[in-house]
């Protein structure tokens, strides 16, 4: 873990180098293998997480024991920071999803760094500011999105932040499962995997496995909208 990739993430590119190497030096190294759990639903919380590479997934589960996924979060971003300010019980249970490197901080230590480096408080509310964009945009495709449209522009935001460019076109690694991917979009796995199905036979997709490969960009954006 170079300090060069650190600090090209989002929650640390922005800061000065004072600051940086204040909360570069209190943070902890750490790597977590796929399937390992950070924190569970409930739970209280004491620290957070800045994900340098891998990816991590956030899952509710209802009083009736059904499950949702309400995020996957990537590279760059923040798992838990929520407990920074409120040290009560966690929301989502924290899964890792593909092999990651984390950087993980006590909440009592960042406090202490805050108030030493104000410029920390602006990088975590720009990361809560997305999540609740993210979280706002997901709200309106629920009630005004048709399911294809939805699979269509979750396909399009996963290829925005985890895609490599391969031959025929943009390859996603998402490392979901089937209903995974349903929990994501709000629908039955059924109805996503009948839409996915609909779009390889169109030729704008080509599934292969916990990955997919996007191959016409136009018309997965148009069928989004």
């Amino acid at each position: 873990m170079t300090d060069d990739v650190v600090r090209s993430t989002a929650f640390f590119n922005d800061l000065d180098e004072e600051s940086y190497a204040a909360i570069r030096g209190a943070m902890t190294p750490t790597n977590v293998r796929r399937g390992e759990i950070l924190f569970r639903e409930g739970e209280e919380g004491d620290r957070f997480w800045v994900i340098v590479s891998g990816k991590v997934k956030l899952g509710h589960t209802a009083p009736d024991g059904r499950e949702s996924l309400i995020a996957v979060l990537g590279a760059g971003e923040i798992v838990g920071e929520l407990s920074v300010y409120d040290p009560g019980p966690r929301t989502a249970t924290a899964t890792v999803l593909a092999p990651s490197a984390m950087l993980e901080l006590d909440r009592s230590r960042f406090l202490e760094l805050l108030a030493e480096h104000p410029s920390l408080a602006r990088q975590l509310l720009r990361s809560l500011a997305q999540r609740l964009r993210r979280t706002n945009a997901a709200l309106a495709d629920l009630v005004f999105s048709d399911v294809p449209g939805r699979v269509a522009k979750a396909l399009l935001d996963l290829a925005a932040r985890f895609g490599r460019p391969v031959a025929q076109g943009i390859r996603v690694p998402h490392d979901l499962t089937q209903e995974e991917l349903a929990q994501l979009v709000g629908a039955s796995r059924e109805t996503v995997n009948k839409s996915l199905a609909e779009f390889s036979s169109r030729g704008w997709i080509q599934l292969d496995g916990r990955a997919v490969i996007l191959l016409d960009l136009q018309r997965l954006e148009k069928r989004a909208r």
